[in-house]
C-alpha cells in the first residue's frame, strides 16, 4: 500500500534540540467531533497544539508538521524519565471523536494507512518496538488516548509495536492489587511499571496515581478489562513485557536508553 499526503500545514512547531535520537512514535485519537474540526484546531495557530500526521477514518493523511521539526502533541507527559517526548517522537493523530463525542471503534481504512505510515517511520527511524505508545502511556491521568477500541495486537501483527508472545500464557489466580493496599508487593509492582516506562512513584502505596497507571497499562496491553485493579493477569503480562523489553535494549545496546 503506498501512502499519499495531503499537505495541511501548521505552524505550531519548533525546532528539535540539537543531537536529538527520534525513537519514540506516539499514537492519538483527535477527541472531535468531525476531521475538519481537528484539522482546523491542530492547524489554528492560538491553539498551541499540532502533530506530524492526522489520518482520517477514509484514510487519507495529512502531513501538518515535517519530521525534522518538534510538533506539539504531547504536552505533559514523560516516558523513561524524560519529559520532553515532543523532542524524541513522532505524533500521529487518528480521527476519532473519543470518550467525550461517541468514542467507536476505528475504522479499517484508518488501520490499513496507519500500519503502512507507522511502519515506514519505524524503520526509517529505527524506532523500538516498546517505544511505540500511546498518549495515555505517557500521560496516564490527563490522557486517553487513543483507548481501548485502538487495535494494538493489529498493528503489532504488522511489524509495529510490542505485544505479547503468542506463547505467553498470563497467571489467572493469586491475589489482585488494589487502592489501599501497601507494603514491598506494592513497591515491586511499582518498580515494573516505571521500569518498563510509565512515571510513577516507587513508595509501595496502592494509591490514586498507581491506579490510574495501571488502568492505562491495561488500557493498551489489555484493553478487555481496565480495572485499574492489579490483578494476577496483569500482573504477569507486565512481567512478561518487561522482560521483553529489556532483551530487546539489551540488544541494542544504550543507543535508545532515556
Amino acid at each position: 500500500m503506498t501512502v499519499t499526503m495531503i499537505d495541511r500545514v501548521s505552524a505550531n512547531y519548533d525546532r528539535r534540540p540539537a543531537d536529538t535520537v527520534i525513537d519514540i512514535l506516539l499514537l492519538h485519537y483527535t477527541g472531535m467531533e468531525s476531521a475538519d474540526a481537528a484539522l482546523d484546531h491542530l492547524c489554528d495557530p492560538d491553539s498551541k497544539v499540532s502533530a506530524h500526521y492526522l489520518i482520517d477514518e477514509d484514510g487519507a493523511v495529512y502531513q501538518l508538521v515535517k519530521d525534522k521539526h518538534r510538533a506539539w502533541h504531547a504536552g505533559v507527559s514523560t516516558w523513561r524519565g524524560d519529559t520532553d517526548i515532543n523532542a524524541r517522537s513522532i505524533g500521529i493523530e487518528v480521527v476519532n471523536p473519543g470518550h467525550a463525542f461517541g468514542y467507536r471503534p476505528f475504522t479499517p481504512p484508518q488501520m490499513e494507512t496507519l500500519a503502512t505510515l507507522a511502519s515506514e517511520i519505524v524503520l526509517r527511524y529505527r524506532i523500538p518496538e516498546e517505544n511505540v505508545l500511546g498518549h495515555s502511556d505517557v500521560a496516564p491521568g490527563r490522557k486517553q488516548d487513543p483507548g481501548e477500541l485502538f487495535d494494538w495486537a493489529a498493528l503489532a501483527s504488522a511489524g509495529v509495536g510490542l505485544w505479547p508472545d503468542r506463547s505467553f500464557r498470563a497467571r489467572r489466580t493469586g491475589p489482585s492489587y488494589q487502592p489501599g493496599k501497601r507494603g514491598a508487593e506494592v513497591a515491586a509492582l511499582q518498580g515494573s511499571l516505571e521500569t518498563f516506562g510509565y512515571g510513577i512513584i516507587e513508595d509501595g502505596d496502592f494509591g490514586e496515581q498507581t491506579r490510574i497507571v495501571v488502568a492505562e497499562f491495561q488500557r493498551h496491553f489489555r484493553p478487555l478489562l481496565v480495572s485499574g485493579m492489579a490483578d494476577p493477569e496483569t500482573r504477569s503480562l507486565l512481567d512478561h513485557l518487561v522482560i521483553r523489553a529489556a532483551r530487546n535494549r539489551t540488544k541494542r545496546g544504550d543507543k535508545y536508553q532515556a
